[in-house]
């Protein structure tokens, strides 16, 4: 009996007559703790000098950190990095630079959280605000040809490094290494820019792809105009814990990580008329904008025309004002694609490229979400379709003319791909 995550709870459901797609993430397991994996990492960077060599005769150090909404084990990490600094150069300056990206600022309460009381009370923090353009400075152009402005304070540090964790992204292909800095670090214009349609639309910004991404490929461009000088990456498991460490060259090192976790999450399709997924359940499934990711792994194993299930409580709703207006206040999801690619790239607007992604899954297929009744009609608004429960979901896709049936338990944690 499989067990389909739904906010804090679990839907049933017998697979028989189903394929099931699962990542072998759940295999991963710590060896040792976390501080320990992070510090054998950075005894041996990956085409990179240690850090505290790079430390030597630099006045001051940026440390670009997540934010609160990313589960990056900074525990595990930034006590190793302050040690290698210190050892390096006891006077070196250091300021965490907290990577909001287009997020709003964290709180205090949520840094605290994240970072423990110690690490907190004792840290310089900057909170970047890419809304503020006095606060950031220009400091090239990236390939799309977008301006790539970048938050002053890493722009003036004499050594910028970052921490950070893979897995697997949408359409970066994978979190981690350079997009501490883009999105991270970046004036909106430079976000805007990277995310534009054309981008988005490309066969190559897809989860678990790096070559050919051009959204890669801009932060590439970004990481190296920023002049990110090392990096600590991590993948955690299922419990959030920290079971690998990659230390060292930005481009390199977070190249090993995504490497490695694709060796775990990789699934081949199971082309099926219906599939089945989930965001992971809480708070992973917090709202439709978040229910995006896993529609995309369905996306990669349903037949044309078939018919998505997406199973997610949903306890935030829509989870961003312009996402639901824009599927609200279309005719069609193939006319709002249209309206998106005919958009040039320097009038990209905030949560584009989220709406162009469901544009394009409802442009192929039926997308029926089983979530609360209470957002019957929202999900009716956006163009898709609202069912009560699983069963209810299932017999419905299947008076569609749908047969053959693939279930992803949990959509976020799969790369399929052939």
């Amino acid at each position: 009996m499989l067990q389909i995550p739904y906010g804090k709870t679990h839907i049933p459901f017998d697979e028989k007559d189903a394929a099931v797609l699962l990542s072998r993430i759940g295999e991963l397991r710590a060896e040792g703790d976390g501080l320990s994996i992070v510090r054998a990492a950075m005894e041996s960077p990956i085409d990179s000098p240690r850090l505290s060599e790079l430390a030597r005769g630099r006045e001051n150090c940026v440390i670009i950190i997540s934010d609160h909404t990313r589960p990056v084990p900074s525990r595990d990490i930034l006590p190793n990095m302050f040690r290698e600094l210190r050892e390096g150069n006891p006077e070196i300056d250091i300021t965490l630079l907290v990577a909001t990206g287009f997020h709003r600022p964290a709180t205090e309460a949520e840094l605290r959280a994240k970072l423990g009381n110690e690490i907190y009370e004792g840290s310089k923090i900057i909170i970047h605000d890419c809304r503020d353009p006095e606060s950031n400075v220009r400091v090239g152009t990236l390939p799309s040809g977008a301006p790539c402005v970048i938050d002053r304070a890493a722009a003036e540090a004499d050594l910028l490094i970052s921490e950070g964790f893979i897995e697997p992204h949408f359409f970066a292909g994978f979190s981690g290494g350079r997009k501490s800095v883009l999105p991270g670090i970046c004036d909106q214009v430079t976000v805007l820019g990277n995310h534009c349609s054309r981008f988005i639309d490309s066969d190559n910004s897809r989860t678990g792809k790096l070559d050919g991404n051009p959204m890669h490929e801009d932060m590439l461009a970004a990481a190296r105009l920023a002049k990110l000088a090392y990096i600590v990456n991590v993948i955690i498991d299922e419990d959030k814990r920290t079971v690998a460490a990659f230390a060292g060259d930005f481009e390199t090192a977070h190249r090993a990580g995504c490497e490695f976790l694709l060796s775990y999450a990789k699934v081949s399709p199971a082309p099926a008329d219906i599939v089945v997924t989930s965001n992971g359940g809480a708070p992973l499934d917090q709202n439709i904008y978040q229910c995006v990711k896993s529609m995309t792994a369905a996306e990669a194993s349903c037949r044309p025309g078939g018919v998505i299930i997406e199973c997610a409580e949903c306890a935030d709703g829509h989870g961003g004002q312009a996402f639901y207006e824009s599927l609200r206040d279309c005719k069609s999801a193939g006319e709002l694609y249209a309206e998106f690619m005919a958009t040039p790239q320097e009038r990209t607007i905030a949560d584009q490229w989220e709406s162009q992604i469901l544009a394009r899954i409802l442009k192929k297929y039926t997308v029926i979400m089983v979530t609360r009744p209470e957002l019957r009609t929202m999900v009716e608004e956006m163009k898709m379709q609202y069912a009560a429960t699983l069963e209810e979901a299932l017999a419905a896709a299947k008076a569609m003319g749908g047969k053959t049936l693939t279930v992803i338990p949990n959509g976020i944690s799969v790369i399929v791909s052939d």
